[in-house]
């Protein structure tokens, strides 16, 4: 697969899949560009799909930039703009749709319509001591260990009755193992340093949210000192959303053909 080196100094890892209007997708922590290995080869019969690792992920080096979220938006800008793209539609899950908000914040440019699934724009106090958790597990036992304290919070109890569960669970290891541990500490803490409060009034372009109604890593009703989907809802100006049932954090994964059909038909809308 090919890489390209950004303005920044990092070396990206990309793959395109399909044809038709361009549609990057950014990853969530960990897992680098296979969060999307169900979900590419459905939105590719409609789309030319653009996925991608970010530094310290898969194939492509380099480190997170010290920025904070935006930096890592920059980083993406970049890479979209050095693989010679006017604008594109997004898809962001998770620590991937955080970077999202901030591409669409700081770059709207290149944005034309956006797909959200499963984020916080704000971390609670309970979400903090999770992903503590999860440090703490990358830095003494390594990535399997991530992958299965994740895989607890992430999918639905449902999920685990399901002939494919233990497959996934061996195709996350593999995933997970490709990925820095301490790219993942340091996208963690900046996910726990982000508020995204202030910029989500900002990003004016059609948005889809995309939610689990069991999604425990990133709830919809998080406690007081965060912010999710029930309030992001509210503060994005051109918004819908959509609940998927049964479905848990790893909505890619869980449930690829309703989010495809779900995505699709807004991304096309325009």
């Amino acid at each position: 697969m090919p890489t390209i080196t950004i303005p920044g100094g990092e070396t990206i890892w990309y793959k395109k899949t399909g044809s038709g209007k361009p549609v990057i997708q950014i990853h969530g922590s960990a897992f680098g560009h296979r969060n999307f290995a169900r979900m590419t080869p459905l939105m590719a019969e409609n789309f030319e799909v653009i996925d991608f690792d970010l530094p310290g992920y898969g194939e492509s080096t380099g480190s997170l930039r010290e920025a904070g979220m935006k930096g890592i938006a920059d980083i993406v800008h970049e890479f979209v703009v050095a693989l010679g793209y006017d604008k594109v539609s997004l898809h962001g899950t998770s620590f991937g749709a955080m970077i999202g908000v901030n591409l669409a914040a700081y770059h709207p440019e290149i944005i034309d319509r956006i797909v959200f699934s499963c984020f916080l724009a704000k971390y609670d106090l309970a979400a903090r001591m999770m992903r503590k958790t999860w440090k703490i597990a990358a830095r003494d036992s390594g990535m399997k260990a991530v992958t299965d304290l994740t895989s607890v919070a992430g999918f639905a109890r449902g999920y685990y009755e399901r002939p494919e569960a233990q497959a996934q669970f061996e195709e996350m290891y593999e995933a997970f193992d490709a990925t820095d541990p301490e790219a993942f500490i340091k996208g963690t803490e900046t996910i726990e340093k982000t508020d995204l409060s202030p910029l989500l009034p900002n990003i004016t372009m059609p948005a889809l949210l995309l939610a689990g109604a069991e999604d425990n890593m990133t709830p919809f009703n998080p406690a007081p000192s965060g912010v999710g989907f029930s309030t992001i809802e509210k503060l994005l100006p051109d918004c819908e959303m959509k609940v998927l049932d049964d479905c848990g954090h790893y909505l890619v994964l869980e449930q690829p053909e309703v989010a495809t059909r779900l995505a699709t038909e807004f991304l096309l809308r325009a």
